[in-house]
């Protein structure tokens, strides 16, 4: 960890960085045996979400992904990492096939949002997201998530609900990106920086609100310093949070997931007088 204290800002440049770990980087440092399986079965292939089978700790998993691309090559082929409602589908149909083989889901949540064009509205952003976040909480099998960069309001949601959620340091959550923020509240898009220090969007304030259950610990200025030591440090939150969530039973590992999510936020009650 690093002993300079950083704003929320600090950490959203790091994970922006341009040499910051992707999924792709981490999948052979934490998995053996990928098979990577492509299409929703409806319209095609999103790449901006990688999943497939492989294995974590020599047991079968599916790993559910989005993609992030180190230069602007790589981010075109992804989509900037803003999946179209095919790549939610996608993920949904993984999840599905584990769920029937009784395979943990692990899902990587990297992404700015979801994607808004025309083609994807058309197709059912909308419809996608809000059927992958019915479908996870009633999933019948273990489901673990790990924001290793940016997680992007329903974006990221789509895979974020789970058992257990995980976040490296310099990760954010956030329900809109700092910029989006300032450009509604005070029309002003200049402002990102004031909007996002204080959103409370930091790993910390994730934990502290009951969003996140775990901080994976980086390397001092950012994971993209030490690769190996930040995969090594996921890959040990993964196991204990695999092995807590594994030992339930399919009924109480629902009814925990359920009321995992009712306890989030913060509410009063006022007695009229």
């Amino acid at each position: 960890m690093d002993d300079l204290i950083l704003t929320p800002f600090d950490r959203l440049s790091i994970v922006r960085h341009k040499n910051r770990p992707t999924i792709k980087d981490y999948l052979p440092l934490i998995f053996t045996d990928f098979f990577e399986m492509h299409g929703d079965r409806y319209h095609g292939d999103d790449r901006a979400i990688l999943g497939g089978i492989c294995r974590f700790d020599g047991k079968p998993v599916t790993v559910i992904a989005e993609v992030k691309g180190r230069d602007v090559f790589e981010n075109k082929e992804v989509n900037f990492a803003m999946p179209h409602p095919d790549g939610y589908r996608k993920a949904l149909r993984l999840a599905k096939q584990a769920e029937k083989f009784s395979r943990p889901v692990i899902c990587f949540i990297d992404t700015p949002g979801a994607y808004c064009g025309v083609g994807a509205e058309k197709r059912g952003q909308g419809e996608a997201i809000a059927r992958n976040l019915y479908e996870f909480m009633t999933l019948r099998t273990p489901v673990v998530s790990v924001v290793l960069g940016e997680g992007g309001s329903g974006g990221a949601l789509a895979l974020g609900v789970c058992d257990e959620l995980a976040m490296l340091e310099n990760a954010v959550y956030s329900v809109i990106s700092p910029r989006g923020f300032a450009s509604l509240l005070w029309k002003d898009a200049s402002r990102e920086e004031e909007a996002c220090n204080i959103m409370r969007i930091t790993a910390e304030d994730a934990v502290s609100l009951g969003v996140a259950d775990h901080i994976i610990a980086e390397p001092a200025g950012g994971a993209h310093n030490d690769m190996e030591t930040t995969a090594e440090n996921i890959s040990k939150t993964l196991c204990k949070m695999l092995k807590s969530n594994s030992q339930k039973n399919i009924d109480d590992l629902l009814n925990s997931r359920y009321n995992k999510f009712r306890r989030i936020g913060e509410f009063s009650e006022i007695t009229p007088s």
